[in-house]
């Protein structure tokens, strides 16, 4: 496969996902949305008792929109378009018919990636971009941040967004279904990961967990988890939940039938 085609493929997938309005539609309200509103709703309540309530911008709003970006509806928003991308094909019935062409089942797989990261990372972009104008525009006095601070940011959240939606696509390639995509991944990483980070008994078994080595590497202020690990740990950890699901994924679009 030529650079070409395979560019040709990437923008194909790019373009099927951005069809499907309703997912659009949610990946807008996820990250884009959920910023307005914090910063909205913090906003208010800094008008309403600036004694009580600090600004909603500075560097206190611009680390919590980060970690909502990187961790939370960021992480909402990858897993809805990793999951769509690594489903689309299967559940629609169009699979055969891709098959049928000629063009090898791997390709067929590994052009999924870059078209959902890219798609992710569109409304997850202009979704920061407004984090970082609303943390100057509401500081109201306070201390803002700095270009370091802002560029260390946007390089985790691209880091945190890729590993999610790797994980995604490669989990809904395995499954095949979208409800069964969905389910596990946000039920995994939204819930029960957040559960077993507290689970003092597990001891250094929690470093395997996703939410934890990408808290460990967070840029901003804020702790998620209640032990360190080490940043060659982390690294390792968040490159095994990106190759893992993407290798059982690409595995599982070899075999499928057709």
């Amino acid at each position: 496969m030529t650079l070409t085609i395979a560019r040709q493929m990437v923008a194909a997938e790019v373009l099927k996902l951005r069809r499907n309005r309703a997912v659009m539609g949610f990946a807008l309200l996820l990250s884009v949305g959920v910023i307005v509103l914090v910063f909205g709703f913090q906003a208010v309540e800094h008008a309403s008792d600036p004694s009580k309530n600090a600004p909603a911008g500075g560097i206190e709003g611009f680390s919590r929109a980060v970690r909502v970006l990187g961790l939370f509806f960021g992480a909402l928003t990858a897993i809805l378009i990793g999951a769509e991308a690594g489903t689309a094909d299967s559940a629609s019935g169009v699979f055969r018919d891709l098959v049928a062409t000629g063009r090898s089942r791997l390709s067929l797989f590994f052009v999924r990636l870059p078209a959902a990261i890219a798609v992710s990372l569109a409304f997850v972009g202009a979704a920061f971009a407004l984090t970082i104008g609303a943390a100057f525009v509401f500081a109201d006095g306070s201390p803002t941040p700095t270009f370091s601070l802002i560029a260390q940011s946007a390089g985790w959240i691209v880091l945190a967004n890729m590993i999610i939606v790797a994980f995604a696509v490669g989990v809904g390639s395995l499954t095949g279904s979208r409800a069964v995509t969905l389910t596990a991944v946000i039920g995994w990483q939204m819930v029960a990961s957040l559960m077993l980070l507290n689970a003092k008994a597990l001891g250094s078994v929690r470093d395997g967990l996703l939410t934890a080595s990408l808290g460990q590497l967070m840029p901003v202020n804020g702790r998620i988890a209640e032990f360190g690990i080490a940043t060659g740990v982390a690294v390792a950890v968040l490159a095994a939940w990106a190759i893992i699901p993407s290798a059982l994924g690409a595995w599982r679009t070899h075999v499928r039938d057709a």
